[in-house]
C-alpha cells in the first residue's frame, strides 16, 4: 500500500451520525429512570449509535485482535523478560492459555492472534501470519523500521479489521504482545506530546529502579539518534515505534472505515490509538477506552486522546485483557437502551416539569 492509498482510506473515515446519536439520546431520556442516571453507559450507547448510524444498534460478534511483534531495542536490556518470551506467549494465546483467552471465553469474544513481526518462525492453524519483518531494529541505534514497513503494518491492521467486519464482527478490541513494547510506546508518547521520557516511561514488565532509569535513557538516546518529526506520525512510528503498534493503529483505522466501535486496551494499545488519531482525527470518535493502566504515561495518553476509561483495576498486563473486560459494559449500555421500558409504555409518572414521553 502506498501512502496515497492509505490517505484515501483515511479520507473515507467520516464523523458520527448526528441523527442516530440524537435519536439514541431521546430514547435514553424516555426510559424509566432519571435523565442521565446511567452515567457513562448512556454516553457509550449514544456513541455506538452514532458509529453505527442506528438509534438501536445490534453489534453481533466481538473479537480482540492481538498483534504480536518483537523489538530490537530489547538488546539494550530494557525489559525484565528476554525477547524469546514473545513467540512463547503467541503460542500460549493460540493454545488458549493466556489471560486474554480466559477473559474472552468468559465474555463470549474471539481471540484473533496476528504475527506481524515476531522474530521467530511460528506455525499454528489459528495463527494469522502477516509478518512485515522479523522484529524491529534497535531504535537506540537507528530507525526501528522503514517508513514503507510502517505503512505496510498499518495496511495489515486495516485489512484484518475489514475482514472481520465482513465476517460479521461488530465490536473489536485491541491487544498486543511484544517484549520491549512499553519502551516503544513511551518513546512515541514522548515525541508526539513533547513530554520528557522520565514522565511517561514506566516499569513495563516490572523492572527495578536502576533498569527504569536505564530504560528512560535508552529512549532519550533513541529520540536523539532518530530525530523523529512530531508533526509526521508515520515518521515517528517508523523511527521509534513497533510493528504491533502500527498494526493496531491499522485495526482502529480499518474499523472506523467500516463504522465499527473499537475498545482500546492499555498503554501500548493507546499509543497505537494516538497514532491512528494523528493520522485520521475522526477515528478518535470510534474508540472506547476500557481501563486506566498502572503503566506510567497511560493517563497522559488518554488525556491526549480525549478519552475517559470505563474501569480502573490497577492492571498492566496488556494482551487486550482490560478491553475484553469492558465488552459486557458496551453490550449492557445497548441492552438497557433497547430493553428498558419507557415512561409511556410502563405507565410510570415522570418527574414534575418533564415533558411526557411521546408528547
Amino acid at each position: 500500500m502506498s501512502e496515497q492509498e492509505l490517505g484515501n482510506i483515511l479520507a473515507g473515515i467520516g464523523p458520527l451520525d448526528e441523527r442516530a446519536t440524537a435519536e439514541a439520546a431521546r430514547r435514553l431520556d424516555e426510559l424509566t429512570k432519571p435523565p442521565g442516571s446511567l452515567g457513562r453507559l448512556e454516553a457509550v450507547a449514544q456513541q455506538v449509535a452514532g458509529i453505527r448510524g442506528e438509534a438501536l444498534p445490534e453489534l453481533g460478534r466481538k473479537a480482540v485482535v492481538v498483534m504480536a511483534a518483537d523489538h530490537g531495542v530489547c538488546a539494550e536490556g530494557v525489559s525484565a523478560f528476554p525477547a524469546e518470551v514473545t513467540p512463547q506467549m503467541v503460542l500460549n494465546f493460540l493454545d488458549g492459555g493466556a489471560a486474554v483467552n480466559v477473559l474472552s471465553r468468559q465474555t463470549g469474544a474471539e481471540v484473533v492472534c496476528v504475527d506481524i513481526g515476531v522474530n521467530a518462525m511460528l506455525s499454528h492453524p489459528l495463527l494469522r501470519s502477516h509478518k512485515v519483518r522479523w522484529g524491529t531494529a534497535n531504535m537506540a541505534e537507528g530507525p526501528a523500521m522503514t517508513r514503507e514497513e510502517a505503512v505496510e503494518a498499518i495496511r495489515t491492521g486495516i485489512e484484518i479489521a475489514r475482514g472481520l467486519a465482513d465476517e460479521g464482527f461488530g465490536l473489536l478490541a485491541t491487544g498486543e504482545m511484544g517484549i520491549g513494547n512499553t519502551t516503544a510506546s513511551s518513546a512515541l508518547l514522548s515525541v508526539l506530546t513533547g513530554e520528557e521520557p522520565a514522565a511517561v516511561t514506566g516499569r513495563g514488565t516490572g523492572i527495578d529502579d536502576a533498569r527504569l532509569r536505564h530504560k528512560q535513557e535508552v529512549i532519550r538516546r533513541a529520540i536523539a539518534v532518530n530525530r523523529p518529526d512530531p508533526n509526521d506520525p508515520l515518521d515517528v512510528l517508523a523511527k521509534v515505534g513497533g510493528l504491533e503498534i502500527a498494526g493496531l493503529a491499522g485495526v482502529i483505522l480499518g474499523a472506523a472505515s467500516r463504522r465499527i466501535p473499537v475498545v482500546i486496551d492499555g498503554f501500548i494499545s493507546s499509543a497505537a490509538a494516538l497514532i491512528a488519531a494523528r493520522l485520521a482525527p475522526l477515528s478518535r470518535d470510534f474508540m472506547i477506552a476500557s481501563h486506566l493502566s498502572e503503566e506510567r504515561g497511560h493517563a497522559r495518553l488518554l488525556q491526549e486522546l480525549g478519552l475517559a476509561p470505563m474501569l480502573q483495576l490497577d492492571m498492566r498486563l496488556g494482551e487486550g485483557t482490560g478491553a475484553v473486560l469492558a465488552f459486557p459494559l458496551v453490550e449492557a449500555s445497548l441492552k438497557l437502551m433497547r430493553e428498558m421500558a419507557t415512561f409511556g409504555s410502563a405507565g410510570v409518572s415522570q418527574a414534575a416539569g418533564e415533558t411526557p414521553a411521546g408528547a
